[in-house]
């Protein structure tokens, strides 16, 4: 989708709040990469192996239409649970860090909520209804929420450490909550308004809606953000939402960033 039919999406006239921004803000018409370099920013894959891979397939295929650049390969968190072949995504993103892209993978709520569960299944065990049941398949683990008990959930635990490969476990503990490029803040989530980006709590970074949603003044970055689900990409003058519910929807959205402009994939 070019700029020019993104205008549809973009608001353009200044709220209140974002009349009386700090100085230091920014907004979506404004922002821009540095210069010689592109961001492919992917939303929540959730286990889509199937989505993901043509999609890498456009990445490249728009990589060789334009002219040279520094390719950034930036994903906003949410790789497991849901869709069928969270192991597999796994297995494909870590290929990707072995390519000339600089990759870079944010940590999402369920990946949280994954090592809550490998850490303490019982006190983790919420996971399980978030979607956490279908990772555990893609890891060979058959567990029938209906039936659980305390007994299925501990041995549920047990065979997750057994199954998960090294590899998994560490790019899952190793992930982090945010990452800027330019007038750019990419997080899972959003952020707690009236905190600078680089004062925001991880819980915040990875679960926050509503107060982060809802707001409408600027902020020091641009926040491009997953999480939230919607049909369509959504630009608001302070953010850039792109998560439209692969898992369900079978659309899983990239959005391409150079200089000023802002496109979709």
């Amino acid at each position: 989708m070019p700029l020019a039919r993104l205008n549809k999406f973009i608001s353009r006239r200044p709220t209140e709040e974002s009349e009386t921004a700090p100085p230091s803000s920014v907004s979506v018409t404004a922002a821009r990469m540095p210069e010689g370099q592109r961001a492919y920013v992917i939303g929540d894959i959730h286990g889509r192996k199937d989505l993901l891979t043509p999609l890498l397939e456009q990445i490249a295929m728009d990589r060789a239409r334009r002219e040279d650049a520094q390719a950034h390969l930036i994903f906003l968190g949410d790789y497991v649970d849901r869709g069928p072949d969270s192991s597999a995504v796994i297995d494909l993103l870590l290929e990707l860090k072995q390519t000339e892209m600089n990759v870079i993978t944010l940590k999402g709520n369920h990946e949280a909520a994954m090592m809550s569960f490998l850490q303490d299944p019982m006190k983790g065990k919420r996971w399980l209804h978030y979607g956490g049941d279908a990772t555990l398949r893609s890891y060979g683990i058959d567990l029938v929420l209906a039936e659980l008990t305390e007994e299925k959930i501990r041995e549920a635990g047990k065979k997750l450490k057994k199954n998960l490969p090294d590899s998994h476990l560490q790019f899952i503990s190793s992930l982090g909550a945010s990452h800027v490029m330019g007038d750019y803040f990419f997080v899972h989530a959003g952020i707690e308004p009236g905190r600078p980006v680089d004062d925001q709590k991880e819980h915040d970074l990875l679960w926050i809606r509503d107060d982060f949603l809802e707001h409408t003044g600027l902020f020091d970055k641009v926040i491009v953000h997953g999480h939230s689900i919607i049909p369509e990409p959504e630009f608001k003058d302070n953010r850039i939402g792109i998560d439209t519910g692969a898992f369900y929807s079978n659309i899983l959205t990239c959005l391409v960033l150079e200089g000023e402009s802002k496109e979709i994939l």
